[in-house]
């Protein structure tokens, strides 16, 4: 009779266990944990736009597998690209729009709390090096105050497909994410960060285009396949390519900037170059030569242009680059190029003496789709040329013996000769 007693007593037992582990769990007499922040403020401590001087913004390239980072900073009262050379942001409105849709946003609706869920979202994060994932990197923002404290930080991700507005996000270094309404878009190209027309010159200006398209024999110190092409508005050679071209000299964006060495630049707002080690491999590195007589050569040719406002372009374009950190750089072929502006009367100087004044300090690179537009004739000899055949990993290096430059349709705007 015990025995019966005992396993009854057993029976009812489990019953009640598990009676009270179902009421435990049951949906209702418990809120979800991941509903348990829906409607808080991301940065409940950060108000004020104003303390926002530095942003960081990292992008992930899937096509080159490697992240891409752009910071921006005010020092003395200027906002510099520091992440690359310290270029002006002129676009610094960029900051205060991202700052600001930052500022109150938040934690709309929790989607998933796992880590198996990150790259369906897009929100892994692009620095994390621990994580083998090639695709499903998101970008990751960053905003400091002068104290470099952090205001700010989150990692952006896909659109939502079904909420226009949209966008999924999460916290670094934690699981959950969420789906957010945002306008914060933050870019880390360089290109969304600087003044849109570079040459700060419209299609309209521009009267005379003269485009030069040699080669240089780096070997034997010879112009090969010399073609000059001249364009004059209001003449029968003003065509669709004098148009086209007009149109990428107005429109032209660059990718990066390198700066180049401090004695160069100030050679080149004194219109005089000296014939200095480190000014010469400085030119060479990035394809470009000086003669003797203090002419500027470049290895792929190089485009005139005169203004109606009595201002003469000189765009010289060099090698390709290899050491960017714009996207795409190997497959776009990016170049850089040499930008110079003189006066044709004393009426112009000013405002050829200001364009000088930032084109002397930097390298631009551009977009091998950019350099086709603005030189069609020399993209399409660089087309038609047999490619060396060179074991993997080497390359021919720019330089060699310097040569005069071929004479140019109009006065070009070039350095004065080389001191003795």
């Amino acid at each position: 009779m015990s025995r019966e007693w005992l396993i009854t007593g057993a029976f009812t037992a489990t019953a009640l266990i598990l009676a009270a582990a179902a009421a435990r769990f049951e949906p209702e007499s418990a809120p979800s944990e991941i509903f348990s922040d829906t409607g808080e403020q991301f940065f409940p401590g950060f108000r004020d736009v104003s303390q926002v001087t530095t942003i960081e913004v990292v992008d992930y390239d899937e096509a080159e597998a490697v992240a891409r980072p752009l910071r921006v900073e005010l020092r003395k009262g200027r906002y510099l690209i520091t992440s690359h050379g310290d270029y002006p942001a002129e676009a610094r409105d960029r900051l205060a729009k991202t700052a600001a849709a930052l500022l109150d946003m938040k934690k709309d609706s929790a989607v998933s709390d796992r880590l198996e869920d990150h790259a369906g979202y897009g929100v892994i994060d692009p620095l994390d090096d621990k994580n083998a994932s090639l695709t499903g990197r998101g970008k990751r923002v960053t905003l400091k105050n002068s104290g470099g404290v952090t205001l700010a930080e989150l990692i952006l991700g896909k659109p939502v497909k079904e909420k226009s507005g949209f966008r999924y996000a999460r916290l670094p270094g934690q699981k959950r994410t969420y789906a957010v309404k945002t306008e914060a878009d933050p870019s880390a190209h360089f290109a969304d960060w600087v003044e849109a027309n570079l040459l700060r010159v419209t299609a309209a200006d521009l009267t005379k285009l003269t485009l030069n398209a040699y080669q240089i024999d780096e070997q034997f110190g010879r112009i090969m396949n010399l073609q000059r092409t001249v364009m004059t508005r209001g003449t029968d050679t003003w065509n669709a390519q004098a148009q086209s071209v007009a149109g990428a000299m107005a429109s032209l964006r660059v990718v990066g900037a390198r700066p180049k060495p401090p004695q160069l630049a100030e050679q080149l707002r004194a219109k005089r170059l000296e014939l200095t080690l480190e000014t010469m491999m400085s030119l060479r590195q990035r394809g470009f030569f000086v003669t003797p007589m203090g002419s500027l050569l470049s290895n792929e040719g190089e485009l005139l242009a005169e203004t109606s406002k009595n201002l003469n372009y000189v765009l010289r374009f060099g090698e390709v680059v290899t050491d960017t950190t714009a996207p795409g750089a190997r497959q776009k072929e990016n170049r850089y190029l040499f930008v110079t502006v003189s006066a044709r009367s004393p009426e112009a100087t000013a405002a050829a003496e200001s364009l000088d004044a930032k084109f002397s300090d930097w390298y631009y690179v551009i977009a091998g789709a950019d350099f086709a537009r603005l030189h069609p004739g020399r993209a399409a000899q660089r087309k038609a040329e047999p490619q060396p055949q060179l074991p993997p990993g080497v390359r021919v290096a720019p330089g060699g013996p310097q040569i005069p430059a071929p004479e140019p349709s109009g006065p070009p705007p070039q350095p004065g000769p080389a001191k003795p």
